[in-house]
């Protein structure tokens, strides 16, 4: 049976204690960056993050088109579906979704769960030359410098997982630092909570965080409350060309893919989404 929906406008402790995947995921993400804030003091990572070149304009990449763009993942594992591929050369994958006409690449940060890192990114940043996103549970500054200081162009935030006043200061620092923030969203109240703070990127994400189920119609439910002049980015449930036609029917501007591309032929399969 599934689990009631977390009530709107909890606070973010309450709302993650009915989300205890995301929970932990959080946390644990938030202790790893706390130790490597041991090894590389803030100042250091604040420092290689103002010194990096500009980010690239993820808001042009992902504008609104006369067809769908992808946001192609790379994504080792994850807590629903465990390893989905071995990806022991990030650089080359990344190298095959720019050839194969992806608008932007999302580099799986998280370690715990999802078996990616920071090195991902770096690796990644030298061989393409489209924009990134760093996806992490992200709820501190030190991880937004990271990012920037990886060569990120664009950061996750989850709007799920963060109280309204860190939500709007993370993304504050992320616009200071010339990046683009795709604020992750899986409810109208969410979706609200992400415009008030002037998103640009809003995604909606088809998973439940209580129960992992994939809600495919989602997307669609929400769509219309996202305001033209704001990217419509729609995560999760896609496998095949006929799931990207699905969203792009509904609003998308954009499709984000991960397990689609990383368990096949990475060229092939967005040619075919692509072609919708």
């Amino acid at each position: 049976m599934a689990l009631a929906p977390c009530p709107p406008r909890r606070t973010a402790t309450d709302r993650l204690r009915c989300h205890p995947v995301l929970e932990e995921l959080l946390a644990g993400a938030v202790s790893d960056a706390e130790e490597r804030l041991l090894i590389r003091p803030f100042a250091t990572v604040e420092a290689a993050a103002l010194n990096r070149e500009p980010a690239l304009d993820a808001l042009q990449a992902l504008a609104p088109a006369s067809r769908v763009k992808i946001l192609a993942e790379i994504k080792r594992a994850s807590p629903s579906r465990g390893a989905l591929a071995a990806i022991t050369d990030p650089a080359a994958l990344a190298v095959s979704y720019e050839a194969g006409g992806a608008s932007a690449i999302s580099v799986l940060t998280e370690g715990r769960r999802f078996h990616g890192s920071l090195t991902d990114l770096e690796q990644v940043r030298a061989a393409v030359s489209i924009p990134l996103l760093r996806k992490d549970f992200i709820g501190t500054p030190y991880q937004v410098l990271e990012a920037r200081a990886a060569g990120a162009d664009l950061v996750l935030l989850i709007v799920a997982a963060l109280d309204q006043s860190t939500l709007v200061s993370l993304h504050d620092l992320i616009r200071e630092l010339g990046m683009s923030a795709l604020v992750e969203t899986h409810n109208a109240d969410e979706v609200s909570r992400a415009l008030d703070i002037g998103a640009s990127l809003v995604g909606v994400n088809a998973r439940n965080l209580s129960t992992f189920e994939l809600d495919p119609n989602l997307f669609g439910t929400l769509a219309d409350r996202i305001p033209s002049g704001v990217v419509r980015i729609a995560e999760s449930a896609v496998k095949t060309a006929a799931d990207v036609a699905h969203y792009r029917a509904a609003g998308a501007d954009v499709v984000l893919v991960g397990e689609a591309l990383v368990t096949n032929d990475p060229i092939r399969t967005l040619s075919e989404f692509l072609a919708v």
